[in-house]
């Protein structure tokens, strides 16, 4: 009898078994689809006043990314610095070497001992942002890879760019290539500064070469409305990068945005930063107070909570080919699927901001890291890079968490508080706290303003709430796109 009862249980038991494994599939699956339109870790993006330096957005700009090709604007940088120096001329003869001829698309295609003049290896680094031709400039002015490498980190570091270190000249996928918005918007300043005489070509439309022509990856390029420069960049890892400029009504905006889900959405991505940017200008030209552009930014839908460059916008590549996009061709190399490196990602997420329906963790021991609303270092219009570089390390630490947990001031237990910024000027959180106050002024009615001042940094609060009140406090704002963060008694 116990014979014939332990045949039915084995099969009951292996019929639980296959349908908890279909229904967790099916759940799998479903959560799979559902995270498809979450938060990208790769992208970046910084818009920068490029006479003054002055930042007027700025999302992730100082966590570390994959460069792709834009690294090709350092390796014609350093080019550039060789052609004013006299140690190079644009009439040198370069031959091509095999490591040069063995890089991988996008490429001009040029066999080992064949030649090419500098001058249609740098158009063809910047048109067809070609591999093979970067690599054969690097060798021509540093003597190697390695070298040239080298000569590029340190070019960076003397920059300011802080997060950035080179190991080849073209970005081809290497885990240990990196750089940010912030670093990348440093060097298309340096370039305009540096060597003016050179710019023009990062802004070529299309660049022929023996009877054949091409046409220049960045699609903005062809749009007019004031592009004229300056590169793209692709590889699996990195997403779609590009380095614009634009110079409308005579001022000049330089754009970032890294990590893009394609071509089109990051190419509209960049056109609408760059379009709400010359409209601070051109406001604050007609007298308009506009002393926080990255509120207007915020207002206008760039700010915590936008998907970046996600949305799902059907798309086809430029000529249908696979490369037009740099980096390297969907060959099915290994190096194509690098994945994001465990050092850099995914990259240390931005300080918490609360937003409607999202309550206060109570385990939370400790208040995040203060939020950066927006960095404004006002710089002589001479210099170009002054006011970027000022204030970077100290922006860059306080990303990576250095001054994750400053010192906290005592305060009652029973005393919240909703902090809507933190700022290099102490005037502008002053100024910011003002606005915010009168704007919601029914929130904040039985709130203390102040100014907390840590590192370097000045935090805009409202304090002497209670819990229930800060959270809703913060709920009004996150509804009209305000950001702002809960900070526990203490904190």
């Amino acid at each position: 009898m116990m014979r014939l009862r332990s045949i039915p249980t084995r099969r009951v038991l292996a019929a639980l078994v296959a349908l908890t494994l279909v229904f967790g599939a099916i759940v799998m699956g479903q959560g799979r689809v559902q995270a498809q339109p979450g938060e990208n870790n790769r992208y970046a993006a910084i818009v920068v006043d490029a006479s003054t330096g002055e930042v007027l957005f700025a999302r992730h700009a100082d966590s570390r990314r994959y460069p792709a090709s834009v690294t090709k604007v350092m390796t014609l940088y350093l080019t550039f610095e060789a052609l004013e120096k006299g140690t190079a001329t644009l009439d040198d003869v370069i031959t091509v070497s095999p490591l040069a001829a063995s890089q991988p698309p996008s490429k001009l295609g040029l066999a080992a001992g064949q030649t090419i003049r500098l001058d249609d290896a740098m158009r063809a680094t910047a048109v067809r942002s070609a591999n093979d031709m970067a690599m054969a400039i690097a060798e021509h002015i540093g003597g190697s890879q390695a070298r040239f490498a080298s000569m590029a980190t340190l070019k960076a570091e003397e920059l300011g760019m802080t997060q950035t270190r080179y190991v080849n000249p073209n970005g081809l996928p290497d885990s240990r290539q990196l750089t940010s918005a912030r670093d990348l918007a440093i060097l298309a300043r340096a370039v305009m500064r540096d060597y003016p005489q050179y710019y023009s070509y990062f802004g070529l439309h299309d660049w022929n070469y023996q009877g054949r022509e091409y046409r220049n990856t960045n699609g903005l390029l062809h749009s007019g409305n004031g592009y004229d420069g300056i590169k793209t960049g692709f590889t699996n890892a990195s997403g779609y990068n590009l380095a614009a400029s634009a110079v409308r009504g005579g001022k000049r905006i330089i754009t970032i945005v890294l990590g893009g889900r394609s071509s089109v959405t990051r190419n509209a991505h960049v056109a609408e930063l760059m379009d709400t940017g010359f409209e601070v200008e051109r406001r604050r030209a007609g007298g308009e107070p506009i002393q926080v552009a990255q509120t207007f930014f915020e207002q206008r839908g760039f700010g915590i909570g936008v998907p970046d460059t996600g949305a799902p916008v059907a798309y086809a590549a430029l000529n249908g080919a696979p490369e037009t996009e740099e980096g390297s061709a969907s060959s099915g190399l290994a190096y194509t699927s690098l994945p994001l490196p465990p050092t850099v990602a995914p990259p240390a997420p931005e300080p918490v901001r609360y937003t409607r329906a999202t309550p206060v963790p109570e385990a939370v021991a400790s208040p995040p890291a203060p939020v950066r609303r927006a960095e404004v270092t006002p710089a002589s219009p001479g210099d170009l890079t002054a006011s970027l570089n000022a204030g970077v390390a100290a922006a860059s630490n306080l990303n990576r968490g250095a001054v994750a947990n400053p010192p906290r001031p005592a305060a009652p237990t029973d005393r919240w508080t909703v902090q809507v910024g933190a700022f290099r000027d102490e005037t502008v959180a002053r100024d910011w706290l003002t606005e915010v106050n009168r704007r919601f002024r029914s929130q904040f009615t039985a709130a203390e303003r102040s100014v907390q001042s840590v590192s370097g940094w000045h935090r805009s609060r409202f304090t002497g709430l209670s819990q229930s009140a800060a959270e809703s406090a913060c709920e009004a704002l996150a509804a009209r796109r305000v950001t702002c963060m809960v900070v526990r008694p203490g904190g």
